[in-house]
């Protein structure tokens, strides 16, 4: 890993929080990703599951983290199981985790090597009437390979058919949807390595640059401060390509006068950034560019105002769209019969503004929330509005990682990334 070791507080808090949710004389079991093939012996870069990690630290492969608050032995109660370390793997592959680096980075006590997994899950589970699986449920979700997870699911369900079985998601959806302090700071510095990355494309860009050599500037400073590279496969769409939502080729040159929607973010210690800014290719916004970008930063202004305590997400949405509609009146874009014969499931802004505003963000860029419960402090969302005009030959998206706050306006985690039209303006030519 490359960020710095998290202080394992915050893994003995989830895990205590996540414990005190569980049914009585019930364990939970968590196990790390594959890592996934590619071709002959090339893998893709390994990425851990996010619950084993927001749970232990723990990053690394074929690990299992088990859970097993009221097991008669307090040794049991919390487990690690690890592969067992060796020289010849320190040689090859580099230093796997000792029992003593386990406990420091997850305060788990109780560590066993990988080899001892049955023989212990085969006491435990007499000591449990149930067992929680983890299952990914979130609302995006579209899992098409059978995970490492899933096929041990599988093979527990079956080995012990008597045992209640309950999913640990409905716990996770909540636990994770709120943000320790801790995670603020983690999410803070993902932040902040973006701006330093957004910075440094803001003196690069000119006419005649290639979207993927903006692409290149991003990751040459996420990787000098830290991070592994971008949290999700960048956008970076010149023109045109800046009304296709979720353009990812980044191989199209800049024209001078036109526009570049850049959505990137870095991440830090797993925990994801997510920023859009749209910025000239030239330096300078024509009046038109910059009339339709005050109006999207409006927008995000007063959107971010309506995250508070209490907001239901389907309600908060609706009041976006009376903003949108608002602004896309006063840019000529609608005339008041377009929104009077509107069709309420589809409003007449959404011919310019297609997508939702705001997604839960945190380990994962979409991460987990209940969309269906009011909203909390410590929350933390995008706030991402946009107007496309493909006629016209741009498409403006802005978008920062706001802290929903005990009382008054979210925290902006981005507040120091280049927004205002001037300021752009500015760094680009100075």
């Amino acid at each position: 890993m490359k960020y710095d070791l998290i202080d394992n507080q915050l893994f003995i808090k989830n895990r205590k929080n996540f414990m005190a949710q569980m049914k009585p004389s019930s364990l939970a079991v968590f196990n790390s990703n594959d890592i996934y093939p590619i071709g002959a012996d090339s893998t893709i870069p390994f990425q851990q599951d996010r619950n084993i990690f927001y749970l232990s630290g723990v990053d690394q492969e074929e690990s299992i983290l088990v859970l097993f608050p009221d097991c008669p032995n307090p040794r049991h109660r919390e487990i690690l199981f690890l592969t067992e370390t060796n020289e010849h793997i320190a040689v090859w592959e580099g230093e796997k985790l000792t029992k003593e680096k386990a406990l420091e980075t997850s305060g788990v006590k109780t560590v066993y090597w990988l080899q001892d997994f049955d023989k212990i899950m085969k006491e435990i589970m007499s000591q449990a009437d149930t067992i929680y699986i983890n299952t990914n449920e979130h609302y995006r979700a579209n899992v098409a390979t059978e995970t490492r997870e899933a096929r041990f699911n599988k093979k527990i369900k079956a080995q012990f058919p008597a045992h209640k079985v309950e999913k640990s998601n409905p716990i996770l959806q909540r636990l994770r949807s709120v943000k320790d302090p801790l995670e603020i700071d983690i999410m803070q510095q993902a932040c902040n390595i973006t701006e330093k990355g957004f910075r440094r494309v803001l003196k690069f860009t000119k006419p005649g640059v290639w979207e993927y050599n903006l692409e290149a500037e991003f990751m040459h400073e996420f990787l000098n401060n830290r991070s592994k590279g971008f949290s999700y496969t960048p956008i970076i769409g010149s023109g045109n390509n800046a009304n296709v939502l979720h353009y990812i080729e980044n191989n199209q040159q800049c024209k001078a006068g036109d526009l570049i929607l850049i959505d990137a973010g870095a991440e830090y210690a797993n925990y994801s950034s997510d920023m859009t800014r749209t910025i000239p290719v030239s330096g300078k916004f024509n009046d038109r560019q910059k009339a339709v970008y005050n109006a999207v930063n409006r927008v995000k202004n007063e959107a971010t105002k309506l995250l508070v305590p209490g907001t239901i997400w389907a309600d908060y949405h609706v009041e976006v769209g009376k903003l949108m509609t608002s602004e896309l009146l006063g840019l000529g874009l609608l005339d008041k019969a377009d929104v009077q014969n509107e069709n309420p499931d589809w409003p007449a802004y959404k011919k310019y503004f297609m997508h939702g505003t705001s997604h839960h963000i945190g380990l994962d860029t979409h991460d987990y929330g209940i969309l269906t419960e009011p909203m909390q402090a410590n929350n933390v969302f995008t706030v991402e509005p946009g107007i496309y005009l493909p006629d016209e030959g741009f498409g403006i998206r802005l978008e920062d990682d706001v802290v929903i706050q005990e009382t008054g306006e979210p925290f902006n985690l981005m507040r120091n990334i280049p927004i205002e039209v001037e300021e752009i303006e500015d760094i680009m030519n100075s």
